[in-house]
């Protein structure tokens, strides 16, 4: 097959059959490789099983998963996944295809914000026993380089800063498993569960409402509902139409798959961690119905681009659709927060 492609290589015949025809030739080449290299960097990375995950890194270390090791080890991971896909780290890049895809940027945006909220969770909440406790010194360098700029391409390169934080989250998770360095700990509370969840459900409340917004919405102020005494910077107009750009519309599709993505993950783990919390509260099949809603998040998409059909149109809504599942892990989650509370 290669050898068809040789005589662009010759000089000979280049001359015969013209240089116009030998430039058309390599653009073809060249665009079909970035085509195909486009589509197959562009597929939603594999859901993995935690459980095992977090096995294969105890192996690494020799040591046995101990309570917050399968979250640590989760998180490691899906810092690894937005590094190692095919393709890499896509969201700084120069050069094609990378820089002509737009889909996965924003998939991989999604899961960082999980990444983020998770790591500050651990280092503000599950490592610290109360508010006086002394921070992990670990988890001090993990959390701020996963907020590093996501777009950074050189001078210092994103995924140069990713990769530090994913060493911090390593030793940390060494220290963890070690019975000799009792100044690692994971502290599987039902307040500290409560206060991440409470975090989770504005992202899933926010993406909903974004979703929403691809067809456009008049949208009443209720900004200030149910506090007579509130107020607020600057005045807001009673209602306002709402409406997200055409253009951005499979950004936020996407964005809001990835955090899905990144979420499922990390609530399986969550259910390994805090058994024990889920069980007495009874609270471990309200965990698992917001894990199935999100899984469904992830269903293939066999449109070639994201549908915007307007209410009962003949042409599906996905971004409806995708804050339907979102709205009902939402509603979930908001009922495992009280079983939390209330037990």
């Amino acid at each position: 097959m290669a050898s068809k492609w040789l005589w662009l290589y010759n000089p000979l015949a280049v001359k015969a059959r013209g240089v116009f025809y030998v430039l058309v030739s390599l653009l073809l080449i060249g665009t079909t490789l970035t085509l195909v290299l486009g589509i197959w960097w562009s597929r939603t990375p594999e859901l993995f099983d935690v459980k095992t995950n977090a096995a294969e890194m105890a192996k690494e270390i020799g040591a046995k998963p101990v309570t917050g090791f399968t979250t640590t080890a989760t998180v490691i991971r899906l810092g690894q996944t937005l590094l190692e896909k095919p393709g890499g780290y896509l969201s700084n890049d120069i050069m094609p295809p990378g820089v002509l895809l737009d889909n996965m940027p924003n998939l991989e945006f999604g899961i960082l914000v999980q990444i983020r909220d998770m790591t500050r969770a651990m280092r503000n909440d599950f490592s610290r026993s109360q508010s006086q406790s002394v921070e992990d010194r670990d988890l001090i360098i993990a959390e701020p380089q996963f907020n590093f700029d996501s777009e950074s391409w050189i001078l210092p390169d994103t995924e140069g800063e990713y990769r530090k934080a994913i060493k911090a989250l390593k030793r940390y998770l060494s220290r963890l498993a070690n019975v000799s360095e009792p100044d690692a700990q994971f502290y599987a509370r039902a307040d500290n569960l409560h206060d991440w969840l409470a975090l989770v459900e504005k992202r899933l409340g926010s993406l909903s409402t974004r979703l929403s917004a691809a067809i456009g919405q008049d949208r009443l102020n209720v900004d200030l509902a149910g506090d007579s005494a509130g107020s607020q910077s600057t005045p807001a107009p009673p209602s306002a139409r709402v409406k997200t750009p055409w253009s951005l519309i499979d950004d936020v599709f996407f964005e809001a798959r990835g955090q899905c993505w990144a979420l499922i993950e990390l609530l399986k783990a969550v259910e390994v961690d805090f058994a024990s919390v889920l069980s007495k509260k009874n609270a471990r099949i309200s965990l698992k119905q917001i894990t199935r809603e999100l899984e469904n998040t992830q269903d293939a998409i066999w449109s070639p681009v994201i549908l915007n059909g307007r209410g009962f149109a003949f042409v599906a809504n996905h971004s409806l659709i995708m804050a339907s599942y979102i709205s009902r892990a939402n509603a979930a989650l908001i009922d495992l927060k009280l079983l939390l509370e209330n037990g």
